[in-house]
């Protein structure tokens, strides 16, 4: 892809458009409606979180201080792929332990990787009036969380738990499709966790390092919507789901990212400082005037530590981390959270190349991944 488009800029509005000269499908994809197919109401499926008084519990951390809503919450677990098996559960979070070399986003240990499966569903329920689901055909899912001001969020998953859709649907029946997967693994499939972009050759980076990987050390909210609105800086070759996007780096790598140097977590916490909270307010406008342009936007929020302590308690950490973010972004800030994904990677992806403790390596990244998880200029109304 030219230099000239990855460094042409984005018009107030024209972010679809300048993400559809680098989204190049073999084939146009139909994006349905996640309510076009008849369901049938069941309980809680496995995997999902059973409500009692209609909401969940809120784990916002700020100043090592969790506010916590008094409501009875339910875990159950989902069936795994084959090769996966549960080695810890962690605060209502899976880590698998998945066996193969190569595997797609897992922290490597011996013969088998480590990879934690975040959930947003109950950061995206909080306060809802009413949670229920619904069984699909091929062994699928939708989950319906309607709020107060008749606003819906629908999501579909798969017989694992990956999702394959989720949609924001409007009190006038508007339908806002947030991600979409087009293709739907097959469940029997021994490859089901292979990176999806192993037949990719390396990226060939045309635009400065600076750019690509924006740090600023103070808020700038023109520097973060600058980034978040530029293409990916090479060609999309095809549509992932937000699963194979949180498990792949090669895949991550293809969109711009922002180190979030100005949020700070101390040691073996997941607590942002009271202090430090309005250094989120930029990131926030950022993110709102790209969600008021396009309302079906999507943010990748991701998790990191440093070096120190086991790789499990570092994924359960880092995910932490980048849910804390998330929920600050929405409870602070009014950004919608439907509209972010959350992902820990542990000490996988250290800034700084040092097993010692280091404040550097413990931080939070943020990416629009949206080009990436549906086609462009696509909506089902």
């Amino acid at each position: 892809m030219s230099v000239e488009i990855q460094n042409e800029p984005v018009p107030e509005g024209g972010v679809s458009q300048s993400d559809a000269r680098v989204q190049q499908l073999a084939e146009p994809v139909e994006v349905r409606s996640a309510r076009s197919e008849p369901g049938e109401r069941i309980e809680a499926p496995a995997g999902s979180t059973s409500i009692n008084n209609s909401s969940v519990t809120n784990n916002t951390v700020v100043n090592n201080t969790t506010t916590n809503t008094n409501n009875t919450v339910v875990q159950q677990q989902a069936p795994l792929p084959p090769g996966a098996e549960v080695v810890e559960r962690v605060g209502g979070r899976d880590i698998l332990s998945i066996v193969g070399a190569g595997v797609a986003g897992a922290v490597v240990g011996g013969a088998a990787g480590y990879f934690i499966r975040g959930n947003d569903d109950d950061r995206i329920a909080v306060d809802s009036q009413e949670r229920y689901y619904e069984r699909l055909p091929r062994e699928r899912t939708r989950e319906t969380v309607v709020r107060d001001n008749g606003v819906q969020i629908v999501t579909i998953t798969n017989r694992y738990g990956d999702v394959i859709q989720r949609s924001r649907v409007m009190p006038d029946g508007r339908e806002d499709v947030l991600f979409y997967d087009p293709y739907e693994r097959n469940y029997d499939d021994g490859d089901y966790y292979e990176d999806p972009a192993a037949g990719l050759d390396p990226i060939d980076l045309l635009i400065p390092m600076d750019e690509y990987i924006v740090d600023p050390r103070e808020p700038d909210e023109d520097l973060y919507y600058r980034t978040i609105v530029a293409p990916p800086v090479e060609t999309v070759e095809r549509i992932y789901s937000v699963d194979e996007v949180r498990r792949s780096e090669r895949i991550r790598d293809k969109v711009r990212r922002i180190d979030l140097s100005t949020i700070n977590f101390a040691f073996g916490s997941d607590a942002i400082p009271q202090e430090q909270v309005p250094n989120l307010q930029a990131l926030a406008d950022a993110i709102a005037r790209v969600i008021e342009q396009n309302p079906a936007e999507t943010f990748l929020i991701e998790g990191h530590t440093d070096a120190v302590g086991s790789d499990l308690a570092n994924l359960a950490l880092s995910d932490r981390r980048a849910a804390g973010v998330a929920t600050a972004l929405t409870d602070y800030f009014d950004v919608p959270p439907e509209n972010l994904v959350t992902q820990g990677y542990g000490e996988q992806y250290l800034k700084v190349d040092t097993e010692s403790e280091n404040a550097e390596n413990r931080r939070v990244t943020v990416r629009r991944i949206t080009p990436l998880v549906k086609p462009v200029e696509s909506a089902a109304r």
